[in-house]
């Protein structure tokens, strides 16, 4: 266990893996996940929560700080769902409220049905969801070729064609993450790493499932579909929408688009605890 400024970061082993958490702030436990992004992507939007919550981050297996026995085991949501169960157990909870984005909104619904009781509010936003749309073997093909992009033309490439096929404008000066000091030869091979892992066995996972939607209507958790103002050009739109419809469940909007919690923390913060609260 490490403490810096208030952070606590922690690992925990788990069948197959080893996951690095971090803990910061104080109030009602609300766990922020995502898939692939790992604990530092949510920083920002930690930090502005922490002031009324204890807010968990996590890096999911093989990503990030995690590490995993068997690189070429799938990160299934269900897998991610066990992962988050663990760490909530090692924590001595009962149960948090849950903040999930894109495939961590994926993980959530996952969780909710599979361990019963232990979610008090699911907020999954955007969820990736794509074998919800009516195009939806379409969009297999797409994976597949983005997959092959990865393989034959290498990371940038491959996250190239994922951002075009989620509905972003390269073009735009905002699009993507911002500019930062060159890595180093290490950091590249950890980023390749990262890429290989999400693109050979968590990208098909993550937007094929198919929620158990009997188990999500059963449940005591509250479920609500988050969606980003500016998300009205995105896939993740559509399958907001879609799972919502799907469930039976409330949508509500978000600052910002896909990223909105990135471009503007505190104001996300903000809507999240309306949102939780409402």
């Amino acid at each position: 266990m490490t403490i810096t400024d208030g952070l606590i970061s922690r690992s925990l082993d788990v069948p197959g893996a080893r996951l690095h958490y971090e803990v910061r702030g104080n109030g009602p436990l609300l766990f922020v996940i995502g898939s692939p992004m790992a604990s530092a992507d949510f920083a920002p939007l930690a930090h502005a929560l922490a002031f009324d919550h204890t807010v968990v981050t996590y890096d999911p297996r093989g990503q990030a700080g995690s590490t995993v026995d068997d690189p070429s085991q799938d990160a299934t949501p269900d897998l991610r769902a066990d992962d988050v169960t663990a760490i909530l157990d090692a924590l001595g909870a009962e149960s948090a409220d849950v903040f999930g984005s894109s495939g961590g909104a994926v993980t959530g619904l996952a969780l909710v049905a599979r361990h019963p009781g232990r979610v008090r509010t699911l907020v999954a936003h955007e969820p990736p969801l794509l074998d919800l749309l009516p195009d939806a073997e379409q969009h297999r093909a797409a994976t597949e070729e983005i997959i092959a992009t990865f393989h034959r033309d290498g990371p940038e490439a491959a996250w190239g064609a994922f951002m075009v096929h989620a509905g972003f404008d390269l073009d735009d000066p905002n699009a993507g993450p911002p500019p930062g000091p060159e890595p180093t030869a290490e950091q590249q091979a950890k980023q390749h790493a990262d890429a290989a892992r999400f693109f050979d066995h968590e990208l098909r996972e993550t937007t094929q499932f198919l929620p158990d939607v009997a188990a999500l209507r059963a449940s005591t958790s509250r479920v609500v579909i988050g969606l980003g103002v500016e998300s009205g050009r995105l896939l993740t739109d559509a399958t907001s929408r879609a799972t919502a419809q799907l469930l039976g469940a409330e949508l509500a909007e978000f600052p910002g688009d896909h990223g909105g919690f990135m471009a503007a923390p505190g104001d996300f913060a903000d809507r999240l605890r309306e949102v939780l609260t409402t």
